[in-house]
């Protein structure tokens, strides 16, 4: 189990302009919820004017808080988003979030969580997370993941775990491959990943590989077809396609648009 909080920024399109616009961190939960939770995000800022962050997501549910300056506190579930989420900042405010491990809702949601794949959750309204300080904020959502009572889930566990080694084993390419491994059908893989995490293991595996391939494109210049045969694409055109369908540019484009907003 991890004792700090992930440092990269995965999926973050141009992240060195984000954190010149907005203070972003990321804070561990109580140690009981670990197993659940990949870490709380925070974000404060005060903005002359609008800033537009667009985020490729991964395969998670996230719960957040957020307060606007002037308005309510608002709050709701988002299942896993398979496009591209782009979010418009303005004036001042603070979200609150928590990012669950991919299967990790499931003990908490205690249905398909495939149900809320693509899909927003409102929730009602209870005692405000955004005031205070940090740790205010991080015991506020401690105290609430307390309080839904999460159900021990083995499978979800397993989901969990699957999950993680494809996050990590960027050799993981090919579902059939990654059900012989673990002497499992790819069936099963798939009713396992849609129950728990809310998306199919192709998707998952796909996700990865392209965040991996986003962030290459933010390191340097690249030979797009030798990225493209070691994230397990057919080919450079197949790689290009689904980076410029999710991220909505093309990785040369995203790659100028870093170099042009001082971001590498």
């Amino acid at each position: 189990m991890r004792h700090e909080p992930r440092g990269d920024h995965s999926g973050i399109l141009d992240p060195a302009r984000m954190l010149r616009q907005v203070r972003f961190r990321r804070r561990l939960p109580a140690p009981a919820l670990r197993p659940y939770v990949e870490h709380y995000w925070l974000v404060d800022w005060d903005l002359t004017e609008p800033f537009d962050q667009r985020v490729v997501p991964h395969p998670a549910v996230n719960v957040a808080f957020q307060a606007q300056r002037g308005g309510p506190e608002t709050g709701e579930i988002a299942g896993v988003d398979t496009g591209l989420f782009t979010v418009t900042l303005h004036d001042a405010g603070r979200v609150s979030g928590v990012q669950f491990r991919p299967g990790g809702f499931r003990p908490f949601w205690r249905r398909s969580v495939a149900e809320l794949t693509g899909r927003r959750h409102p929730l009602p309204a209870a005692e405000p997370v955004c005031p205070g300080t940090d740790d205010d904020r991080c015991r506020r959502l401690d105290d609430l993941l307390t309080a839904w009572g999460p159900a021990p889930d083995p499978l979800a566990a397993e989901a969990t775990a699957l999950v993680e080694e494809i996050r990590a084993d960027r050799g993981i390419l090919r579902v059939d491959d990654f059900a012989r491994r673990h002497g499992v059908s790819a069936r099963r893989l798939q009713r396992l990943f849609l129950e728990h995490v809310g998306v199919g293991p192709k998707w998952v595996i796909r996700r990865y590989r392209l965040q991996e391939a986003i962030e290459q494109a933010a390191a340097g210049p690249l030979d797009w077809a030798r990225v493209a045969v070691d994230l397990g694409y057919a080919d450079q055109a197949h790689l290009v396609r689904e980076f410029t369908a999710v991220a909505g540019v093309s990785p040369a484009a995203y790659a100028r648009s870093l170099i042009a907003n001082g971001g590498r």
